[in-house]
């Protein structure tokens, strides 16, 4: 990959609060999501606004952003508390992505304790439910979010791809997901007290919030544990599970992530498009960075300008296939247009960004095969054709 000049790109607050973009000459980032990183650096108690080069502007905060700060403010991570990629290899005898596609079964169904009893996904649940919250668990939900079988494509780095014992055309899942109307509820209850100001009381807020990231990640689990045995393999645990909306308290202050991955010393999946690779790395994001990396490839359209886009430029059809050949299992047509890869930004363009930076490493491509997003219309996902999955019991 070629390596254009870098800069750290610092722009002026109002506040004495910092503001570093992470960015090449040739890397494109809307004003407003600038903008909106200046607004963030303009609160009490703000330190630093990291912006990573996925960055893009968001509800009331930007997306793709480290923001450190003496304050805790629950808006800057939002509602998708927990929301984060994890992945997870798979053994499967034959990868026939035409076969596979129609074997996933529907992901907006939540599995019931009662009811999905009998549900082999549950062998992954270690102790209770976070906050005993089952409202959606088991589900993907909408947005960018995703469940994908891909292979690994190109190893970029030997030593690290060792490490994680990934191989060139190993399969995996990749899930991308959240903790659902959890952390709603809970943003929605600190906003209805205090609008966007700060939490009345972070203890309280942090306890709840770890609890929304934990259920995020089970819930990445049990997202991968369906598909896998729907897709006739086992479920496995996560090589890579990493949240990308949360709050860490570092050094004695607030480091907000949104859209934003942990970056001293974890290996993160920064996610492409449905249409092109993502990419595994290593990252070693310095202090500057907020000790963080981009989590994808960041949007440059907004929802209603891919909508109207790309309805004048491609039907249905095509967009359920992509340029990789892979398969897209979507009956949701807007969503559909929505999420179109030309939405995004080139992931090449985000990787050369953090690996000029020195904030990671390029460990390996992953190349979707088949990428979930909603049970396609009309289609009825196979059952598991392994009857020893139909008698195991929930642990």
């Amino acid at each position: 990959m070629s390596v254009q000049p870098f800069r750290h790109e610092s722009l002026p607050a109002p506040t004495p609060a910092t503001v570093t973009v992470f960015t090449s000459p040739t890397s494109w980032v809307a004003s407003n999501a600038v903008d909106q990183c200046r607004q963030v650096a303009a609160l009490d108690g703000m330190v630093h606004v990291a912006g990573m080069p996925d960055l893009h502007p968001g509800k009331g905060a930007p997306i793709g952003a480290a923001m450190t700060s003496t304050v805790l403010y629950p808006h800057l991570v939002g509602s998708d508390i927990g929301c984060g990629i994890a992945v997870f290899p798979i053994a499967l005898k034959r990868v026939v992505p035409e076969r596979l596609a129609v074997r996933f079964p529907d992901l907006d169904r939540p599995l019931d304790p009662d009811r999905d009893a009998d549900d082999p996904a549950w062998s992954v649940l270690d102790g209770d439910v976070p906050a005993g919250h089952l409202d959606g668990l088991g589900t993907v939900g909408r947005g960018n979010h995703f469940v994908e079988l891909a292979h690994i494509g190109e190893i970029l780095d030997l030593g690290h791809a060792a490490r994680l014992r990934l191989t060139a055309g190993d399969t995996v899942i990749v899930v991308h997901s959240g903790s659902r109307g959890l952390g709603e509820l809970i943003l929605r209850e600190h906003t209805e007290l205090r609008g966007a100001g700060p939490a009345g009381n972070p203890a309280a807020y942090l306890a709840r919030h770890d609890d929304a990231v934990r259920w995020g990640s089970l819930n990445r689990r049990l997202l991968a544990a369906r598909a896998a045995i729907a897709l006739g393999a086992e479920p496995t645990a996560p090589i890579v599970d990493q949240c990308h909306n949360l709050v860490e308290v570092r050094d004695g202050r607030y480091l907000h992530r949104k859209g934003a991955a942990p970056g001293d010393g974890r290996d993160v999946l920064v996610a492409g498009t449905r249409g092109t690779p993502s990419y595994l790395v290593a990252a070693h994001a310095s202090v500057q960075a907020n000790h963080s990396v981009a989590h994808g490839a960041g949007r440059k359209m907004s929802r209603a300008d891919a909508l109207r886009r790309g309805r004048a430029k491609h039907t249905v059809n095509e967009l359920r296939r992509t340029p990789l050949g892979s398969l897209v299992v979507c009956g949701d047509r807007q969503l559909l247009f929505e999420e179109a890869p030309t939405a995004y930004k080139r992931i090449e363009q985000v990787i050369g960004d953090l690996v000029g930076h020195g904030l990671a490493t390029p460990v390996a491509t992953t190349i979707p095969l088949v990428t979930y997003k909603t049970p396609d219309v009309g289609v009825t996902p196979r059952g598991d054709p392994r009857p020893e999955h139909r008698r195991r019991r929930r642990r």
